[in-house]
């Protein structure tokens, strides 16, 4: 697989990450912590893992096209052929034309107004900090793990910070960053999250 090819996105001023805008429980040189969540974090393309489906392509242009509301309906034509050209590596599979411009036209109908359903993000880093894996995932565990209850959406939001440096999701990795043990994370888990971390780890092989 090629590497991702970001140049076109570059080149023509395409917003593909958006901090949230909703006010932070605390803020900190490295970037915020949201204690109830926030759905208004997004960042395209900042881990390794692949566009593998349909659902997550529509997402994505959905979300391009919700980024960037100045598009015009050619540019975003043009935009979701980009993406979906697989020598470029943003996905892993051929999407034939008659779909995607199907795909393209459900989507220019879609009210703006309304953002994409998106993952909840406790914590969210800045862009540039130049922290290691380990380090992002020290912030993790002082953090979400200090003392309280561990809930599934602080055992989410460390396998999200692990698969967006690349990294295979495991139990003891998520037990380490929110500082408990492994026997914490399986009964807390749920069958949901066991079958979103393995999709994760799938996606991330898919490279």
């Amino acid at each position: 697989m090629s590497q991702r090819s970001m140049k076109y996105l570059n080149d023509n001023r395409i917003i593909y990450r958006k901090y949230p805008t909703d006010k932070p429980t605390a803020e900190y040189d490295w970037g915020w912590y949201y204690e109830d969540g926030t759905y208004g974090y997004y960042s395209l393309f900042h881990s390794k893992s692949l566009i593998t489906s349909y659902k997550s392509l529509r997402w994505h242009l959905l979300t391009l096209w919700y980024l960037n509301p100045k598009l015009t309906f050619e540019k975003f034509n043009e935009l979701a052929d980009v993406i979906t050209h697989k020598p470029n590596g943003f996905i892993t599979f051929e999407i034939p034309e008659k779909r995607l411009r199907a795909m393209t036209s459900s989507i220019l109908l879609e009210d703006l107004e309304r953002a994409p359903r998106n993952r909840l993000r406790k914590i969210v880093f800045k862009d540039g900090t130049g922290l290691e894996t380990s380090e992002k995932l020290s912030i993790v565990g002082s953090i979400i793990g200090r003392g309280k209850a561990i809930t599934q959406e602080d055992i989410y939001d460390a396998m999200l910070h692990i698969n967006d440096n690349g990294e295979n999701i495991t139990i003891s990795k998520i037990a380490k960053a929110l500082k408990c043990t492994p026997r914490t994370i399986h009964r807390h888990m749920g069958a949901e999250l066991k079958q979103e971390k393995d999709k994760l780890n799938i996606d991330n092989e898919k490279i």
